[in-house]
Order: structure tokens, then sequence, then C-alpha cells
């Protein structure tokens, strides 16, 4: 049994039997290739938590109503990709090898694939719904495959054709636009926004589905603290409104992170903020679901 943090998202203190949910965090950001800082996210949204309250009045829900723990931050060798992919992978098996669910507050996008080889192995027929600026679809970058560029080309490899839905994307290099149709089979990207996200919803009705948020899919105006910030995104409650629909659906999440906030390069503390209200959303929106 995991051991419960010192310092606790706010409204998570729950004890780990009791708990339907569990957060952890992994301070990881090796391989971002613009601004690092990513590593501070786990523990800046933990402990600035307490500046949001428990009460959601987007669902009229309270978070103390449920149990959630939170374990806290894995402590990890930073210069080691694979070492570090392996922990993550360690950490959400065991999780989900309690019948709970686990929610990952990242770090860098990289770490969703450790998460992703344990849901998979749990959940052999797991689909993706992933939020992001960034297609993440490159085969390397700068020779690096194990790269938060990458990081859905390898989950894609993991998992096989037509199992990731990609949302928000307005970034990336030109091969991971102009695919052939083999390869859109395999991702289905959905540029700019959340066009025909409901009709995705409806399509994964009981199947198991992990949902990755990198956070840049914010426009930097209301979220500049990240690592590779792009102008052009989402408002804040367009965001909310397309995290409803994938919990207003029927398909059954196992899985869940948050990733790419780097605090350090906002220093007004207004990234971090968003993010705490984005988490919050997240687990009201499944705890709700699921009562």
């Amino acid at each position: 049994m995991l051991n419960k943090n010192v310092v606790n998202f706010i409204g998570c203190d729950a004890e780990y039997d009791e708990s339907s949910v569990v957060l952890f965090g992994v301070p990881f950001d090796s391989t971002t290739s613009f601004r690092p800082g990513a590593r501070f996210g786990p523990s800046a949204a933990r402990n600035e938590s307490y500046g949001i309250e428990t009460y959601s009045p987007y669902l009229d829900e309270e978070l103390t109503d449920f149990k959630v723990f939170d374990s806290g931050d894995l402590e990890l060798p930073i210069g080691d990709s694979r070492m570090v992919l392996d922990m993550i992978e360690e950490r959400e098996k065991a999780i989900l090898d309690s019948s709970k669910l686990p929610f990952m507050v990242g770090g860098e996008h990289l770490v969703t694939l450790g998460a992703i080889r344990a849901v998979a192995a749990k959940y052999p027929d797991v689909n993706i719904i992933h939020f992001d600026a960034h297609a993440d679809l490159r085969q390397d970058y700068l020779g690096v495959e194990l790269s938060h560029a990458c990081v859905m080309r390898r989950a894609s490899e993991l998992l096989g054709k037509g199992r990731i839905y990609q949302f928000g994307i307005r970034s990336g290099d030109k091969s991971e636009f102009v695919r052939d149709d083999d390869d859109k089979k395999r991702i289905v990207t959905t540029r700019f926004g959340f066009e025909g996200l409901d009709n995705t919803v409806k399509e994964l009705a009981g199947k198991p589905v992990y949902f990755s948020l990198d956070l840049d899919i914010l426009d930097p105006s209301i979220l500049p603290g990240t690592g590779t910030p792009e102008a052009g995104g989402v408002g804040f409650i367009v965001l909310l409104r397309a995290i409803e629909t994938i919990f207003a659906g029927n398909a059954e999440i196992v899985g869940m992170d948050v990733c790419e906030l780097a605090p350090n390069l906002d220093p007004s503390g207004v990234s971090t903020a968003v993010t705490c209200k984005l988490i919050r959303e997240m687990l009201l929106g499944y705890l709700s679901k699921n009562k």
C-alpha cells in the first residue's frame, strides 16, 4: 500500500484503501525541447491548490464528498528516461491492481508513455483521448525516440491502429500533419479545436479510455507557464466544456493525466492556478460520474 503524502492536493486527503482515485506526481522534464521547468509542475499544483475551493460551481459537486488519495511525487533518476518510464509504469500498475483510477500529474508529456504501458497491459483494447497543441507524432526528435515530441507515436506503436484521438492540435512538423491514409487511420487528428469530440465519445461508449491533457492546448494568454507555448489555443471555458463532454459520455475512463505545467515560467502564478482548477474539474467529472 502507498503512503499518504505530507502535503496533499486540496480535498485529496483520504486513506488509500478507502479511495477510488489515486494522484501521483512525476517531476520529469529531461526531454523538454524548448523551455524546461515541467519537473516543478506537480509540487506547484499541490502546494498552490489551496488557492482554489473544493467546490465546483460548474458541476455543483464538492471534492470532499469523495475519497481521493494523494501519494505525492515519484523520486526519479532525472537523467534516465527509460528508468523513469519503468517507475511510472510500476506505480500506475500498482494503482490499477488495487482497482483504483490512477491520476498522474506531470512533468513533460513523455511521462504519459509509462502510464499507457501499464494501462494497456490491463486493458489491451484501451483508447486514448489526447488534448494538446502538439501532435507528438515524430519518429524521433534530434535522434531521440523517447521524447515528449514523440510520445503519441510511441503510444500508437503500442496500441495499434485507430486507438488515438487527438484534439486541439495546431503545431508540429509537416510530416505530422501530411500523413498517408494508413497513418491517418492509426491516429485521428483534429486540428485547432474539439470538432467531432461528441461523436468520438459516443463511438467509445463502453470502451476503456485513457485521457491525457497537455496544458499547452490552452492559449498562452491563459496559461503561459508551459515549456512550448503555441499561440491560437482554446480558452478555459471551451476546454472545460470539452472535458465535461468526455465525462458525460459512457466511455470507461481507466486513467488520466495532466502534463506540461512549468510554473517557473509564469511568476504570476496564474498558470498554476488554472492547472489546479482543471485537476479539480477532472477529478469531479470522473467521481460524480462513478458515484
